[in-house]
């Protein structure tokens, strides 16, 4: 990165000052980083998922920056629990006016011998979930507008074999940022969908270092796999005023690799 100023443009294009953000899924991976990257331009910060000692974690990170969090330790699964979650977010930082879906999880399985019950529990987190809390935090925008960001995956895009599941998922996870987007453009609300590709994390680490992980970076037009920090630029821009005139797009951080797939 260039040892040279912010331009003046630069730094307030991306300034998040005043803004409230809710991160679900920051107890760790994507979800912490993107929670610090937009602490550290400003936001105040919601950290939500269900481990509090990570949760914690994470906040003490933001903390050590100068930023603002709070701890909101809840079940996804529980959507009785996403107006109290909310509710305690704006009561402790203001209203929420960017809202990070990033909770989810994954499990192998083809169609041919994926069990009916983890493919449920795979979709009632990646999908189902997202919904109640993206349906939840559009209501508390309808009045100021805000950045509504759903994380889904190039799974979600192109078709590969063993994740059934979540690659339908993710595909469902696309096509209703894109449904919100509509709905919701007349209130200022801005519905986009940030699809990573393969990015290391605290999960995967020890197969993206093993021989075994080739097969996925040979594919990868850029010749490796993410880092955790080649997406703060893409969460930066959609929370932002820099992408003030963007809705339902799709933005994909990948090297490349959808191309190849």
């Amino acid at each position: 990165m260039s040892d040279r100023a912010a331009s003046p443009l630069a730094a307030s294009i991306f300034d998040l000052s005043g803004e409230v953000a809710f991160v679900s899924g920051a107890s760790s991976g994507l979800g912490r980083r993107f929670a610090t990257v937009l602490a550290a331009n400003g936001a105040r910060v919601a950290l939500a998922g269900r481990r509090e000692a990570e949760l914690e974690k994470t906040a003490d990170s933001i903390r050590a920056i100068g930023g603002t969090a709070v701890v909101l330790p809840f079940d996804l699964l529980d959507r009785e629990a996403v107006p109290p979650v909310f509710d305690a977010a704006e009561a402790a930082l203001g209203p929420v006016s960017v809202l990070i879906n990033n909770a989810g999880i994954a499990g192998p399985g083809g169609t041919a011998d994926l069990d009916f019950y983890r493919w449920r529990a795979i979709l009632a987190v990646d999908l189902d979930a997202l919904f109640v809390m993206a349906q939840e935090g559009a209501s508390r925008m309808r009045e100021r507008g805000g950045s509504i960001i759903n994380v889904s995956s190039i799974l979600g895009l192109k078709p590969a074999r063993g994740d059934a599941a979540y690659a339908v998922a993710k595909a469902g996870v696309a096509q209703l940022s894109g449904v919100m987007a509509l709905e919701y453009a007349a209130s200022g609300i801005r519905v986009n969908t940030l699809a990573p590709g393969y990015v290391v994390t605290g999960m995967n680490s020890a197969f993206f270092a093993s021989e075994a992980s080739r097969a996925i970076t040979d594919r990868i037009p850029l010749g490796r796999v993410g880092q955790v920090d080649d997406l703060d630029g893409a969460i930066l821009y959609l929370a932002s005023r820099a992408s003030r005139f963007v809705t339902g797009s799709v933005l994909v951080v990948d090297g490349g690799h959808v191309l190849s797939m």
